[in-house]
């Protein structure tokens, strides 16, 4: 029996990979010719692979290690070699996924058995025994199976009540970090020859990729092995988990990590399991590193949104990849290509993508997706557009936190739209504060787009959203508005549509 491990499945501490010595991986490098990938996204995954194949071989695994332009003319050379030769695979989470290499390895006169994929806390039989039980038709909620899922695995739980009484701690984890706060400083690796390979072959093979290329001097900022990755975890246990909660929401200028834990690149790719990182954390509350409200809503974030969206997106495919319901129609405008706007909140988030990568969770949210939200972007063009810029995109995570819930493109997330004005940014950043849009504006000049961009949003999907879950309040405000502050609303909306087109907002 031979494992196939795929790079983003890279451990040896779960799955069938602890039942032989005998490992085939295939790098295949012709998927990044079809999307700009962020170079620093590449060189993860590439880097990541060569060092895992490596630490296979130091532990004594006979490791088939086969570089190809695709997947299929790789299984064809391991197959030519190995004729007839019986492959395990843990199933990969991406739609389809495991269908096409199925196919492959059959053709080729193999066989190929998939199992369970063990670098999550849930299995696909414990989501669907759930949602039989508790969802109605095809629409899920998180909060009913984040708590289905602390009563059956026990995390923070007492005696089957939740430790502290609360089942999150919301309310406590929505502060802005005071002037003298400051973030722990962002661990980054060192290069290896392995790494500065890499690193020549990703810059030479994809010269048109869109995102910065860091200098091969620069350290690393994302782990590309096991060992990396556990000192991450070591380190935002000891040094960045106490001060999540609080702060997690909060947006400062010139900040582009502040107390996020950075993990989701290495777990994304499985240098870490989802189970490792919650006992960690859950340990942290037990002696007293840090306190339950940040304890609570880091391991929601894994046991809660994580394992969701998997199961969502597995459920929900393939026709979530294409939703649309509220029927947007405009093009990723030019501003998310270049961060070149004098809105100092879009700029800030673009840039941390451009730049790294990366923007944390709210910034994706409610800057990131808000805005193509309101704007009225496709929900197809912005999910491509996180999927290759960000170095944990893949399939499974973003087409359900971008159509699911950042476009609303689909109601089998969430019962209504991450919409908002600029006062929600106002309220949880500072980048208001040096923007050169009055946030206290909806129309007139230098008005904050995000004002008027909100309620026309709201009056041009009326008639979907009106009798939604939760938007009451926001439409009795919509119904006070009189034709002439409608006229200046859609007049301030045609303009920002047109300075954003034309890269001047």
């Amino acid at each position: 029996m031979t494992v196939w491990v795929l790079g983003d499945q890279l451990t040896a501490d779960v799955g069938p990979i602890q039942h032989t010595d005998h490992v085939l991986m295939i790098e295949a490098h012709g998927f990044a010719d079809r999307l700009r990938y962020h170079p620093q996204k590449l060189l993860l995954l590439f880097s990541s692979m060569r060092h895992f194949r490596d630490s296979l071989r130091a532990d004594g695994y006979e490791v088939t290690y086969i570089t190809a332009e695709t997947f299929g003319e790789g299984v064809q050379t391991y197959f030519t070699a190995n004729p007839g030769d019986r492959l395990v695979l843990m199933e990969p989470p991406s739609h389809g996924a495991g269908d096409r290499l199925q196919h492959l390895v059959e053709n080729c006169g193999g066989t190929l058995t998939r199992v369970e994929n063990e670098l999550f806390v849930t299995t696909h039989a414990m989501f669907d025994s759930w949602a039989g039980e508790h969802e109605e038709g095809r629409t899920y909620r998180q909060e009913n199976w984040y708590r289905h899922v602390r009563r059956e695995t026990g995390i923070l739980m007492e005696d089957g009540e939740p430790i502290g009484g609360e089942w999150n701690y919301d309310d406590k984890n929505r502060e802005t970090p005071p002037k003298e706060w400051s973030p722990p400083p962002v661990p980054t690796f060192s290069h290896d020859d392995i790494t500065r390979s890499v690193h020549a072959f990703v810059s030479d093979r994809y010269p048109d990729s869109w995102g910065r290329v860091p200098s091969v001097e620069e350290p690393l900022q994302w782990p590309v092995t096991r060992e990396q990755a556990v000192s991450l975890l070591d380190h935002v246990i000891d040094d960045r988990l106490e001060a999540f909660g609080p702060y997690q929401d909060a947006m400062l200028t010139d900040e582009w990590a502040l107390s996020h834990s950075l993990l989701s690149a290495a777990l994304n790719i499985g240098l870490l399991t989802a189970q490792e990182v919650v006992d960690r954390a859950a340990a942290a509350y037990q002696t007293g590193t840090a306190p339950i409200h940040s304890v609570e809503g880091f391991i929601r974030q894994i046991i809660g949104w994580r394992e969701f969206m998997r199961h969502v997106y597995r459920r929900s495919m393939p026709e979530l990849a294409q939703a649309n319901q509220l029927s947007q129609t405009e093009p990723l405008p030019p501003l998310y290509w270049g961060g070149e706007t004098e809105m100092q909140c879009l700029s800030e988030a673009v840039n941390h993508v451009y730049d790294r990568g990366y923007a944390h969770h709210i910034e994706r949210l409610m800057v990131l997706s808000n805005f193509a939200l309101m704007y009225g972007v496709t929900p197809q063009a912005l999910n491509e557009w996180f999927h290759l810029g960000f170095v944990d995109a893949y399939h499974w995570v973003t087409t359900p936190n971008v159509i699911g819930m950042g476009s609303f493109g689909s109601d089998v997330l969430s019962s209504k739209p991450y919409a908002s004005s600029g006062n929600y940014i106002n309220k949880m950043s500072d980048h208001c504060k040096s923007c050169p849009y009055a946030i206290s504006k909806t129309t007139g000049e230098n008005a904050c787009p995000f004002n008027a961009l909100y309620w026309d949003f709201l009056k041009t999907n009326e008639e979907t959203l009106r009798g939604t879950g939760r938007m009451g309040l926001m439409y009795a405000h919509v119904d006070k508005k009189d034709d002439t502050e409608w006229a200046a609303i859609r007049s301030r909306v045609d303009e920002i549509r047109s300075l954003a087109q034309e890269g001047e907002l």
